[in-house]
C-alpha cells in the first residue's frame, strides 16, 4: 500500500465540524453512484518532491506497480467496462511497466488518461513512449500550477517551469492541443495555504498568456485545491496553517458539489492493487467499504448507494465550484 500519511489519526482542537457532521447538517449523505472511471496509481515513484503532494512522492519510494497487478487490473476492467481509465502516480511515466500498462489498459476504455508533471515525460529516453501515447490516443493532464517562473519553482522544484514550457511546446509539436484526437488539459492549483482562483477566469488567462508568450495551445484548464494530507498536511502543521486552511475549506462548503463529487462515479487502485473510493481516501489509507479488498477479489462494480469513506480531506472537494 502506498506509504501511509504521518498525519492519518484526525490531529486534536481542529476548528471544524467533522465532515460527515457538515453533510447530515444539510440533509445529505455521500454514497456511490454508478461506477464509470477506474483510477490507477502505479506508484508512489517520482522525479520531484512538491511541497503540495498528498502522496509524499518522490526519488526514494519503491512502491511500484509490478506486471501481475496490471494483469489483475486489465482483467477486472475487461469484465467491468469503464468510461474513463486514468493513469496517475507519482510521476507515472517512472514506473519500469508504464509502456505495457498503457498498451494493455488503452483498448479497455474510450477515455485513457496519463496524468504527468511534464518533467518526467521530458527525457529523451521516453521518446518512445511518447510515440505510444500519440499512437493510442491518450489524454496528457498536465500540471502546470502557475504562469509565474518563481512560484512553480518554489512548489516544484528549480528549473520546473522552464522544462514545462519546453515540453508543452513539445506536445503541441506532435499534435496534443492541436488535434481534434489529442487532447492535452493543464491542471493548476495554488502555490500555499489558500483557495483556488475562479477555475474560468484562470483558464482564460492561461490560454492568453501561453498563447501570446510561447505559443502553447491546450484543451481544458482543471483548477483545484490543494488536499491537506501527506506533504502539504506536514507543512501546513509545521507552519501552524491547518487550522486555518482547513477552516477556509469547511467554510467554503457547497451543498450543491456533492453529487458531482468524483468518489461517486470512480474507484482508485492502489499500486499494489488494493482498492479505495479516491486517490485521497488511497492516500489517508481509508480502504473502499472499511476493508482491504483486492482488485482481483472484486468482481463486478461497486455497489450503487454504498457509503464512501470520508474524513476532514473531504472539505477540499466540496469547498466552492468543487473538485471533481
Amino acid at each position: 500500500m502506498l506509504e501511509r500519511n504521518s498525519s492519518n489519526e484526525p490531529e486534536k482542537n481542529l476548528n471544524i465540524d467533522p465532515f460527515n457532521l457538515t453533510l447530515s447538517s444539510h440533509g445529505l449523505k455521500l454514497k456511490r453512484a454508478v461506477t464509470q472511471t477506474l483510477q490507477v496509481n502505479v506508484g508512489a515513484l517520482c522525479n520531484q518532491t512538491c511541497k503540495h503532494c498528498h502522496l509524499d512522492a518522490g526519488p526514494g519510494r519503491t512502491d511500484i506497480m509490478d506486471p501481475g497487478t496490471v494483469d489483475a487490473i486489465a482483467e477486472y476492467a475487461k469484465r467491468n467496462p469503464f468510461e474513463v481509465i486514468d493513469v496517475t502516480g507519482g510521476a507515472p511515466e517512472l514506473n519500469p511497466h508504464i509502456r505495457l500498462i498503457i498498451e494493455k489498459l488503452a483498448p479497455l476504455a474510450p477515455r485513457l488518461m496519463l496524468r504527468s508533471n511534464l518533467t518526467a515525460l521530458h527525457r529523451k529516453k521516453l521518446k518512445p513512449l511518447l510515440e505510444l501515447l500519440v499512437s493510442k490516443g491518450v489524454v496528457i493532464v498536465a500540471s502546470l500550477p502557475s504562469l509565474n517562473n518563481t512560484q512553480t519553482d518554489s512548489q516544484r522544484g528549480e528549473g520546473v517551469f522552464q522544462v514545462n514550457i519546453e515540453m508543452l511546446k513539445e506536445l503541441n509539436r506532435l499534435g496534443y492541443g492541436r488535434s481534434e484526437k489529442l487532447e492535452l488539459d493543464l491542471v493548476s492549483n495554488p502555490t500555499g495555504a489558500f483557495m483556488a482562483p475562479s477555475q474560468a477566469q484562470t483558464e482564460t488567462r492561461f490560454r492568453r498568456i501561453l498563447e501570446r508568450k510561447w505559443g502553447i495551445v491546450f484543451n481544458n484548464l482543471y483548477n483545484f485545491a490543494n488536499v491537506p494530507l501527506g506533504r502539504f498536511r506536514r507543512w501546513l502543521i509545521s507552519t501552524d496553517n491547518l487550522n486555518g486552511y482547513l477552516e477556509k475549506l469547511a467554510s467554503a462548503f457547497n451543498p450543491c458539489s456533492v453529487e458531482g463529487v468524483m468518489c461517486r462515479t470512480l474507484m482508485s487502485v492502489s499500486w499494489n492493487g488494493f482498492l479505495y473510493d479516491c486517490d485521497f481516501n488511497l492516500a489517508r489509507d481509508l480502504p473502499m467499504g472499511g476493508k482491504q479488498i483486492h482488485i482481483s477479489e472484486m468482481a463486478g462494480l461497486p455497489e450503487v448507494d454504498c457509503p464512501i469513506a470520508t474524513a476532514d480531506h473531504c472539505y477540499t472537494c466540496t469547498a466552492g465550484a468543487g473538485f471533481t
